[in-house]
């Protein structure tokens, strides 16, 4: 058995002396899992590099080994930037944890690349959660943010349903608003994604994350994404989010 894909590296795991088992979300054959050797490859393959892979084994249901091509670091261009870094091994670790082995999702192997490219510019952590968001509609568990679910119309949207992820207008939601999530105006094209409505937007999606993606598995979010979460939170309360 042999392929070729490219691939996002999403963990490492030593295996013995030289050798290290590899995670990686290929476009063409989903999250995979391979032995790779060389200590000079280890210290390459970081949460984010993006590689050329040739998988070999002698059972389709074998690890299999690795011959992996590093091309470039997501994390590289995120060192100085902890926040930054710890939004790219959330992501990482979300996928890892959300998606099945071996199941194709090219989709989300073109978003997490799309992501990493985007942590690197302005408005990084909008960007962070409209991935999310894009993560959840990819599992199946997309959210109605384009019209009222009360009303059916598309004004004044301000809230999610935390049962239902539709969207509920301001005065539809305003009896229940101690019960309904908070509705980021970036998400729907109104306003700009300042750290308090990134702040909205990712309790938003963590609520689903954990709600639909994980709770149903008897999983729980990874803790990448709660450290990523808490510094964000802590950061964002103090101004001290990062620009481009």
């Amino acid at each position: 058995m042999e392929w070729q894909d490219e691939g996002l590296v999403l963990s490492t795991r030593a295996h013995g002396e030289t050798g290290t088992i590899v995670m990686l979300m290929t476009r063409s054959h989903g999250r995979h899992a391979g032995l790779a050797r060389g200590q000079k490859l280890r210290a390459q393959l970081q949460p984010g590099t993006r590689v050329a892979a040739t998988w070999r084994a002698r059972l389709a249901d074998h690890l299999g080994t690795y011959a992996l091509e590093p091309l470039d670091s997501g994390a590289a261009e995120l060192l100085d930037d902890p926040l930054r870094l710890a939004a790219l091994s959330s992501a990482c670790a979300l996928v890892e944890a959300a998606v099945p082995e071996r199941a194709p999702y090219p989709n989300i192997h073109d978003g997490l690349a799309a992501l990493m490219d985007a942590l690197k510019g302005a408005f990084w952590d909008a960007a962070y959660v409209q991935w999310e968001i894009g993560l959840l509609a990819a599992m199946g568990f997309g959210l109605d943010l384009e019209r009222c679910a009360a009303t059916g119309t598309n004004d004044a949207l301000a809230y999610v349903s935390p049962r239902s992820g539709r969207a509920v207008s301001l005065s539809a939601g305003e009896p229940y608003r101690d019960r309904l999530l908070p509705l980021p105006g970036f998400l729907i094209g109104q306003g700009t994604a300042d750290p308090e409505s990134v702040v909205q937007g990712l309790d938003l999606t963590g609520h689903f994350l954990a709600r639909n993606l994980f709770a149903q598995a008897h999983l729980h979010v990874p803790a990448a994404r709660e450290r990523f979460v808490d510094r964000y939170r802590k950061a964002a309360a103090t101004s001290g989010i990062n620009g481009p």
